[in-house]
């Protein structure tokens, strides 16, 4: 559980997001990206999120305007967001201006360094709109990024950011 709200138990809802190409994570570039799954990635979040209280809803796509279409969604029930928008961190202006506009606080992931690669993976749209981005750690940077964006929508919750939900409430919307 993460918190108590009007005497009911309430949940954390977060969305994860993964970019294009993160499907063939365990068969793609092992010597960058390593050879565990995005499968096997989600299903930690999921233990990971059970742990913490956190309910997820974790998708992926190889379309830029699907992930912005996501994110807009989540505006409604979520209270954070953990992104990879793996190579649109570099390119995607709308990506970028979706996270903006939802104002939620949102991770940016990354399982490579990209401070230490082609410079032209070094800039990212994302990183301006993102209360903390965690890059270099494999697929750790997932669990390390859902820590503190659990711990960091804790801190701010009660001085006024977006509520979390309670079960009952949660029954009546959804993220679709």
């Amino acid at each position: 559980m993460f918190g108590v709200e009007g005497g009911r138990p309430t949940v954390l809802r977060i969305l994860v997001l993964h970019g294009p190409n993160l499907n063939l994570l365990g068969t793609r570039e092992q010597s960058i990206y390593g050879t565990m799954s995005l499968e096997t990635i989600d299903l930690s979040l999921h233990r990971l999120g059970e742990e913490l209280g956190a309910q997820l809803v974790i998708r992926q796509s190889n379309h830029e305007g699907e992930l912005v279409t996501w994110i807009q969604e989540a505006r409604r029930d979520c209270q954070g967001i953990i992104i990879n928008p793996a190579a649109y961190t570099h390119t995607s202006i709308a990506i970028r201006d979706a996270l903006a506009a939802v104002d939620l606080p949102t991770v940016e992931v990354h399982l490579s360094n990209i401070y230490r690669r082609e410079t032209f993976r070094q800039q990212s749209y994302v990183s301006g709109v993102a209360v903390a981005q965690v890059s270099g750690f494999g697929p750790s940077g997932y669990l390390l990024a859902l820590r503190g964006l659990c711990e960091h929508v804790a801190k701010v919750s009660p001085t006024g950011s977006k509520p979390v939900i309670s079960p009952a409430d949660r029954s009546r919307t959804s993220l679709t």
